[in-house]
């Protein structure tokens, strides 16, 4: 298997993105914006998620939530595959909130990993309505049937983290293109440096520089999905240059910056 064969295939539906992988590539921490639905077909993989660590075979769902910290690596010398959707959170709060009748916004998916194979074989066919010019009916059905069953808990609740991190946190999410030193977080939050670093690591699960690369690709992903151009795209997010964001984009999504591109048309 190849060290790193990743494949995006365009999909039919807004805010949806499509990845098939094949790879023994072992990736770092890192979060997506996106919701993640996916299913290994071949060989295993363990990875940190937030519920600690799991383990993933051949016919398991896995699933990410936005912001969740994770990371990934193969069990054994053989590597894993799996194809993944990527959605935007606005496709599952609609779809949340028409299932809930209303009720509800907030959620989150409840299990990394699902052994279940008929959640497995309501993902194959939503895939494939994604990726292989279903109706929009086929997809919106398939999405619903795939969501219904893979039962997202409701009305989960952030874990409160300290106001003084959340401030540090915000000055990030807010203007993640604006370069910030530790001084400038420490001081708006009100807390010495070291406090700052040690708290922030404690709320996030990263340092403040490895959060707001985490900010910054995220914010080039969707800036590349709005048909910026790539070098404008780097500047725009914050990098000091396109093969910067390039380095750190094949990092995170296991594609290049280009080769997303493509796939987004």
């Amino acid at each position: 298997m190849a060290t790193r064969q990743f494949k995006m295939l365009r999909c039919s539906m807004a805010g949806v993105a499509a990845v098939a992988a094949e790879t023994r590539h072992v990736f770092p921490r890192h979060t997506h914006d996106q919701f993640g639905i996916g299913v290994i077909h071949q060989g295993a993989q363990k990875s940190l998620s937030g519920r600690g660590m799991v383990e993933a075979g051949p016919g398991d769902a896995i699933t990410v939530n936005p912001g969740e910290v994770h990371d990934g690596a193969p069990i054994g010398d053989m590597g894993r595959a799996w194809r993944i959707l990527y959605f935007d959170p606005w496709v599952i709060a609609e779809a949340v909130e028409d299932m809930s009748e209303g009720r509800t916004k907030d959620f989150e998916f409840a299990h990394p990993v699902i052994s279940d194979g008929r959640i497995a074989d309501r993902f194959s066919a939503l895939y494939s309505a994604m990726t292989k010019g279903g109706t929009a009916l086929r997809r919106e059905e398939m999405l619903f049937i795939l969501m219904s069953a893979v039962r997202p808990r409701e009305n989960a609740t952030e874990q409160a983290i300290p106001d003084g991190i959340a401030v540090a946190r915000g000055m990030i999410d807010n203007d993640p293109q604006r370069s910030v030193t530790l001084a400038d977080l420490a001081e708006a939050s009100g807390l010495g440096k070291f406090q700052l670093l040690r708290g922030f690591v404690r709320a996030t699960g990263f340092t403040p520089h490895a959060y707001l690369v985490q900010r910054r690709i995220d914010l080039a992903r969707r800036l590349i999905a709005r048909h910026m151009p790539l070098a404008h795209a780097a500047f725009a997010s914050g990098f000091a240059d396109q093969s910067h964001m390039t380095r750190v984009f094949v990092r995170k999504y296991g594609v290049s910056p280009g080769h997303y591109a493509d796939a987004i048309g």
